[in-house]
């Protein structure tokens, strides 16, 4: 592993002792997990926004027209 300096206000590092304390681990496992929760979402979004700059709007509406006049299906109706 690698260390990582942080620094931040007391205010934020008040409550994740206290967070830590009520969850039963050290603030660096706190910190680590609440990181390794966050990326996965971070990442879908860089993905997410990718792939729309790869669309265009020609492709959209060519994928449409083979679609359009198919019934919805329940449960799609919004």
């Amino acid at each position: 592993m690698s260390p990582i300096n942080l620094r931040w206000s007391e205010s934020p590092h008040a409550q994740e002792h206290v967070l830590a304390k009520q969850d039963g681990v050290s603030i660096n496992q706190l910190i680590a997990t609440s990181l390794a929760e966050t990326m996965p979402a971070l990442l879908t979004r860089e993905s997410v926004e990718a792939r729309a700059n790869r669309s265009s709007k020609q492709a959209f509406q060519g994928v449409h027209k083979k679609v359009r006049d198919r019934p919805v299906i329940a449960g799609d109706e919004q």
